[in-house]
């Protein structure tokens, strides 16, 4: 049997495309706000949609932008506001543990490695000091920013963009995200989408494919 693009289901990926947050590595929201009162931490999620103003950071709006719209919609949380993005750094709580070695394994095996994140430009860019040495950046050819492409995970067209700009084949190109939206859009697109859950299963999902990779860490 042959997909609609030429390719026999059984062939190994070629290409692996990765997430970084709560993939790579931890993004822990409540962490800009360690010190402050619980009570007004709370009440500033009471008044604001976080997620939602989050994703208008992932989807390119500018972070001054982002907490003047708290300032207009529920004045007097603004300042909580400004604290998550002054202490964004503060989020990245470390290395998911285990994926670094997976990814390591993937370059030494001669597969093609991109990243494809949901992520403000500009918070982005001051984070990418830290994510180099947490993540190894330079395992990637590149890095997909949603903030910088003005589209965000799960829009299949941030899914066809990858795709198109680097000339892949949906079919042999494994996807891995944390976020079950993420992954079902990716798959509806052809691409060979992995849920991830921990660095162990996504091993044994990747060998499955057939990427050279070991069904256990290796030993160091």
């Amino acid at each position: 049997m042959v997909d609609a693009g030429g390719t026999p289901p059984d062939t190994p990926p070629d290409t692996v495309v990765f997430d970084l947050g709560n993939v790579l590595v931890r993004w822990e929201a409540q962490r800009a706000w360690a010190g402050l009162e619980p009570a007004r931490v709370a009440a500033f999620h009471e008044r604001v949609d976080f997620p939602a103003w989050n994703l208008a950071l992932d989807g390119g709006r500018s972070t001054a932008a982002s907490v003047a719209d708290v300032a207009a919609s529920a004045p007097g949380h603004e300042d909580v506001a400004q604290r998550y993005v002054d202490r964004f750094l503060d989020t990245l709580a470390g290395p998911v543990p285990g994926t670094r070695a997976v990814l390591e394994e993937l370059a030494r095996g001669g597969v093609r490695l991109l990243a494809l994140t949901n992520w403000s430009a500009e918070l982005f860019e001051r984070a990418r000091p830290l994510l180099e040495g947490v993540v190894g950046l330079a395992a990637f050819e590149a890095v997909v920013v949603s903030g910088a492409e003005g589209l965000v995970k799960p829009d299949p067209a941030i899914f066809r963009l990858v795709l198109q700009r680097f000339d892949l084949e949906a079919s042999r190109t494994a996807f891995v995200d944390d976020s079950r939206r993420n992954v079902d859009s990716a798959a509806a697109l052809g691409l060979r989408a992995v849920h991830f859950t921990g660095a162990e299963a996504l091993r044994a999902d990747l060998a499955a494919m057939g990427l050279p990779v070991t069904t256990a860490p290796p030993r160091v």
